[in-house]
C-alpha cells in the first residue's frame, strides 16, 4: 500500500519527530537536576511547611511519611490533613505523631460545599502553617534526606516565588512503565517546563508531588480558594502563579524524589478519569482532537512500517527509529528502561483509552466521583482559572 497521501503523510511525521527530537534535546539540557543543587546548611534554611492531604492511604502512608519526617533542616513542620479516611490511615498518623515533634495531624469529617476534598485538606494544612515556605506534596512520596535543603537553596538563590520538581515514577510491569514514559513525554511536551520561567510566556507547571511555593506569593495569589473544584489542582497552582506575575521554575528530581503512581493498568484509569476531562478544561474538541494526534503520529506509524511499502515504508522507517530515540532519552532521564519502547504504541493506545475514559466518565455521570464524594460538572466547570 503506498499512496502519495500517505507519502506526504509520512513525510510530515517524520518532519514532527525531527522538531520534537531538537527541541527536547536543545532545551532538556536548560533543566536543573535538582540533586546538583548545591544545598543550603540546616541551620540556613527558612521556616518550611510541608503540607499533606491523605485519604485512605493506609498502605504507603508510612514509608512515604518516614522519609518526609527524616528531611534535613532546623525549622520544618509537617502537617497532615487526614480528610475523612475510613481506612487506619487515622490511626497511622496519630500513633506517628506521638513519637515526632515535627508532626501535626489534624482529622476532616466532613467536606464543605463548593470544595474537592483534596483541595480543602490542603487549604486547611496552608492555614495552619507558620513556614515562610510552603511544600505541597502527596502522601505516597518518597523522599531522600537532602532534598528539602536543596530545593529552599534553589528557590532562594534563584528568587523564586514557587518551584516544581519532578519525580521519579515506579509503575510495575513493561506496559505501565511505557505509559509512564510516554505520558511525561506529552506532557512535557504539552507544558514546555523549560518556559515556566520565563515571564513573556503563558506555559506554566505544577506537579502534585512537589509543588514548593512562597506562603506570602500563596496568600496574594489566592490561595487553594482559587483552584477550589480543580481536581487537576497541582498543575493550576503553577497557572496561577503565572497569572499573578510571579516567578516559578522546574526541576527534574528523580534522585531525590519518588512515587508509586500506580499499580496496574486498570487502576491507572480508573485513577485518571477524575482529572483526565479537566487536564484539557473539559472541552470536547480537544479531546478528539487531542485522540486524533496520537491515532495518526504515534499509533499509526507502527503499523505503516508493516503494511505499506516503497518510500512511504522506508520514511515511516526512519520516523519510527526517531522516536525511539525520543523515548530513550526521555526514559533514561525518568530511570526507566529505553528498551520499553517497542511498548510506545500501545502506551499511546492506553493514553487515549484514559483520556476518552475520563471525559465518558465525567459526560455520562455529569461528574466524577473523587474520595468519596461526587463532584457535579457544572460545578467543576465553573471553576475557571
Amino acid at each position: 500500500m503506498d499512496f502519495p497521501i500517505l507519502f506526504w503523510l509520512a513525510a510530515a511525521t517524520v518532519a514532527l519527530y525531527v522538531g520534537i527530537f531538537f527541541e527536547l534535546a536543545w532545551n532538556g539540557r536548560k533543566l536543573t537536576q535538582l540533586h546538583l543543587v548545591e544545598p543550603l546548611p540546616a541551620d540556613a534554611m527558612p521556616p518550611v511547611s510541608i503540607v499533606i492531604a491523605a485519604r485512605n492511604e493506609e498502605r504507603a502512608i508510612e514509608h512515604a511519611l518516614r522519609s518526609v519526617l527524616a528531611l534535613e533542616g532546623e525549622r520544618v513542620e509537617v502537617i497532615v490533613i487526614d480528610d475523612r479516611s475510613n481506612d487506619s490511615t487515622g490511626a497511622i498518623l496519630d500513633r506517628m505523631a506521638a513519637a515526632a515533634p515535627r508532626l501535626r495531624v489534624v482529622h476532616v469529617t466532613e467536606l464543605p460545599p463548593g470544595w474537592l476534598g483534596k483541595n480543602h485538606a490542603l487549604w486547611m494544612g496552608a492555614a495552619a502553617a507558620t513556614g515562610e515556605l510552603l511544600l505541597f506534596t502527596d502522601a505516597d512520596v518518597v523522599m531522600a534526606p537532602d532534598t528539602l535543603r536543596r530545593a529552599t537553596a534553589y528557590v532562594v538563590r534563584e528568587k523564586l516565588d514557587h518551584l516544581t520538581v519532578a519525580p521519579h515514577v515506579d509503575m510495575p510491569g513493561a506496559l505501565l512503565r511505557a505509559f509512564g514514559v510516554v505520558f511525561t513525554l506529552f506532557f512535557t511536551l504539552f507544558t514546555r517546563p523549560w518556559k515556566a520561567r520565563d515571564p513573556r510566556s503563558s506555559h506554566h507547571i505544577g506537579i502534585g508531588a512537589f509543588n514548593m511555593v512562597r506562603a506570602d506569593a500563596y496568600r496574594r495569589m489566592g490561595t487553594h480558594r482559587a483552584i477550589a473544584m480543580r481536581p487537576d489542582d497541582d498543575i493550576k497552582l503553577g497557572k496561577l502563579v503565572k497569572k499573578n506575575g510571579l516567578v516559578q521554575d522546574f526541576a527534574i528530581g528523580a534522585e531525590l524524589i519518588s512515587v508509586e503512581w500506580y499499580s496496574s493498568v486498570r487502576e491507572a484509569v480508573y485513577g485518571l478519569r477524575k482529572n483526565g476531562f479537566a487536564g484539557v478544561d473539559y472541552r470536547l474538541w480537544m479531546v478528539v482532537g487531542a485522540s486524533l494526534v496520537q491515532l495518526v503520529f504515534f499509533i499509526w506509524p507502527f503499523v505503516a512500517v508493516l503494511v505499506t511499502g516503497g518510500w512511504t515504508q522506508g520514511l515511516y522507517a526512519i520516523g519510527v527509529a526517531i522516536l525511539l530515540m525520543i523515548y530513550a532519552g526521555s526514559a533514561v532521564a525518568q530511570k526507566a528502561s529505553p528498551w520499553y519502547g517497542i511498548l510506545f504504541p500501545l502506551a499511546s493506545v492506553m493514553f487515549v483509552v484514559v483520556l476518552w475514559n475520563a471525559t465518558l466518565y465525567a459526560l455520562w455521570n455529569d461528574g466524577i466521583e473523587w474520595r468519596g464524594t461526587h463532584y457535579p460538572l457544572d460545578e467543576l466547570r465553573a471553576n475557571k482559572v
